[in-house]
């Protein structure tokens, strides 16, 4: 797959992962792929397993990309998750392996308030 096939694809895989489609936000993940979650020790094995596991989550979700780079079999974006309106800033980090993610890594990251040390250098981001 070249890269703007790629690009295409995780601009599907998001906006599937927003509507809350399950089907349509796996379709980018081989049958083998492996899911981890880095701060809760969390792995993930198998694509349907990975469905299931987002399908069992019970709170309400919205994803918001901020942006995609990548280049090749690895591709990195960052997005806010929200979860019941309250938002996880969020790195997914995905390896292709013909054409399909085989292994993807997420972290995540709560909001804080800003340094009142630093404030002076600071231009606050929307």
């Amino acid at each position: 797959m070249e890269d703007p096939e790629i690009r295409a694809a995780l601009d599907r895989h998001w906006a599937a992962s927003d509507a809350n489609d399950f089907e349509g936000e796996h379709e980018i993940y081989r049958e083998d792929a492996v899911l981890e979650y880095p701060q809760s020790g969390e792995r993930i094995r198998g694509r349907r397993k990975i469905q299931s596991s987002r399908a069992a989550q019970p709170n309400r979700k919205r994803f918001t990309v901020r942006r995609i780079i990548g280049a090749g079999d690895l591709w990195v974006t960052e997005y806010v998750l929200s979860y019941d309106g309250r938002p996880s800033y969020t790195v997914s980090i995905m390896e292709f392996l013909d054409g399909k993610v085989a292994r993807e890594t997420q972290y995540f990251g709560d909001p804080f308030e800003p340094g009142a040390s630093r404030a002076q250098w600071v231009e606050l981001m929307p």
